[in-house]
């Protein structure tokens, strides 16, 4: 639907906005601490973003998601938050980020932020408010307090985990105890607290008048909780059903209270603001919900994200989550890499992962990226087909930052020099998310290969400048190049959101938008014949025969 504005907040006044621009976007995922660094102080920065605009646009991103960039001591890489309404200041101002908002929207570029509602940062005036307050004040009840076990309070509610290891209960001295599902650095809110609620309502809307066109909610599936008087064990507690909304903890059905809340703030704008949920959901149908018309609109799929490189499981994958997209009247989302995960073109240069693919990354992550031996080839080859593959589907396809240059995870990032607090908080069993946030390589040379003046915050590998933008800019092969000739011809053949599959060999998925635009991916290791059709691109070379390993675009 295209609209014609006339003066909406945030909007240029006559200015013609299609209202679903979001459906089929391609959005790039910007970790502001590890993209571009203006300043020389080791940390990226949003002038370093601004500075970066060309790159962008020349890439051809629609929108640009920023991961948190908000006030933080990083106890979770910015994901603990002491103001919701401002800007780190090691990261800029608010005059930085209207010029950078400004910028990405001359450039033609959508701009999501993360918002992080199912805690704040230690840091926060509000729960150095609860600290300072007595039991059963109004400053606690902003957050989750529980009375402790044993004669003085001495001991945990519950003897719950949190998710980056150890207690979920910590202790403020008085018998009291607070709930932090992640780090002890991040205490839940309490959204049953009407002042919560209203609070997270003025700040969509600081950031909506602004010019944000949009949030990425962090844990969106969290937010309402229902603790009973007795709690549960940690052992009951994991054995609950997730599936019917009852859960204590997670996915409960009230949280859709909430965000209809937001939709209606959303809707106060032209064209409306849009979210996408972060909600690990089980089953996958109940994403349905938070990506509905009536909440926050869209809901990432992990899926693709959680597969081997294999024929069967992404057609199984492509086949449900287009059905749960009808089925909302939402477009899926599609996703490969993002900075929680190990990078896909390492990956996919491992064994297949089965069942536990997280646990098994873990396992190599701990030794360092030694064991077993990455096959970076084939890891690279493979994510350039899936990539080229994942760009044709219906749908909003979601980027990493560094992975249109054909970045692999670094794993053997010095313990001395890690950040990650699930490093710290479980020794010996995770190292930790640092391998996927090292800064990005700009230049083939320098300190920090171009990303700042100085050397940058996590330490970057000597093989970065072989695979930097500079040197991946004039080479017509590149990975860089292969994602912007993509970029460009998506936006060229982009249609309707329908799909057709056609029959091929078992280690084949062919399938055809409603243009003529074909896809035909080849996850075997022997080379197939190659469909008729004008060659439009391809993953790897092809020569009268489609690779095994490789994805081409096909017109008829």
């Amino acid at each position: 639907m295209t609209e014609l504005l006339t003066g909406a907040t945030g909007t240029t006044p006559g200015a013609r906005i299609d209202a679903d621009w979001w459906r089929q976007a391609t959005v790039y995922q910007i970790y502001p601490r590890s993209f571009a660094d203006a300043n020389g102080d080791g940390i990226g920065d949003l002038p370093g973003i601004t500075s970066r605009v060309d790159y962008l646009a020349r890439l051809g991103v629609d929108a640009v998601w920023l991961s948190p960039f908000y006030p933080s001591e990083l106890a979770d890489g910015g994901y603990d938050v002491a103001d919701h309404r401002n800007v780190d200041p090691r990261l800029g101002t608010l005059a930085d980020f209207d010029a950078m908002v400004a910028a990405l929207h001359a450039a033609g570029i959508k701009l999501i932020v993360d918002i992080v509602p199912n805690h704040s940062s230690d840091q926060h005036e509000w729960f150095k408010e609860a600290l300072a307050a007595p039991k059963g004040s109004l400053e606690r009840d902003r957050y989750v307090f529980r009375d402790g076990l044993g004669p003085h309070g001495e001991l945990p509610p519950a003897d719950w985990k949190c998710m980056f290891g150890g207690p979920a209960w910590d202790p403020v001295g008085d018998g009291q105890w607070y709930l932090h599902l992640f780090a002890p650095e991040q205490p839940d809110f309490n959204w049953h607290n009407e002042e919560v609620r209203a609070d997270f309502l003025k700040t969509l809307r600081f950031w909506s008048d602004r010019g944000v066109d949009g949030f990425r909610v962090d844990v969106a599936h969290a937010l309402a909780k229902d603790l009973p008087d007795d709690l549960p064990s940690e052992a009951q507690l994991q054995a609950m059903d997730r599936a019917t909304g009852t859960h204590l903890l997670w996915d409960r059905d009230e949280v859709h209270e909430i965000y209809a809340g937001w939709r209606e703030v959303f809707n106060e704008y032209d064209p409306p603001r849009i979210a996408v949920a972060e909600a690990w959901v089980d089953p996958p149908a109940r994403r349905a919900r938070y990506a509905s018309a009536e909440g926050l609109g869209q809901a990432f799929n992990f899926d693709l994200l959680e597969a081997d490189f294999d024929a069967d499981a992404y057609r199984k994958i492509i086949v449900e989550n287009l059905e749960q997209a009808a089925a909302s009247g939402s477009s899926t989302t599609w996703v490969f890499s993002n900075h929680d995960v190990v990078r896909h073109a390492t990956r996919y240069g491992l064994p297949p992962n089965g069942d536990r693919p997280r646990h098994y990354n873990r396992a190599w992550l701990l030794s360092g990226g030694a064991d077993p031996v990455v096959d970076a080839e084939a890891g690279l080859r493979r994510a350039r087909a899936a990539t080229l593959l994942m760009l044709a589907l219906p749908g909003s396809a979601y980027l990493y930052q560094g992975e249109e240059l054909g970045l692999g995870e670094v794993a053997d990032i010095p313990d001395a020099a890690r950040q990650d607090p699930t490093f710290f908080r479980s020794p010996g069993v995770d190292v930790g998310r640092d391998g996927c946030r090292v800064p990005i390589p700009w230049r083939a040379t320098g300190e920090s290969y171009g990303f700042g003046p100085a050397k940058a915050h996590l330490p970057q590998p000597e093989w970065f400048g072989e695979v930097s933008v500079e040197a991946q800019s004039d080479d017509p092969g590149s990975t860089l190049n292969l994602y912007r000739d993509a970029l460009a011809l998506r936006r060229e053949l982009q249609t309707d959101e329908s799909l057709t599959w056609v029959e091929s060999e078992p280690q084949v998925l062919h399938l055809r938008r409603a243009n003529g635009w074909e896809a035909v991916a080849n996850f075997g290791a022997a080379p197939v014949p190659l469909p008729a059709g004008e060659v439009l691109l391809a993953s790897g070379p092809v020569d009268g025969e489609l690779p095994g390993e490789t994805t081409v675009w096909l017109r008829n």
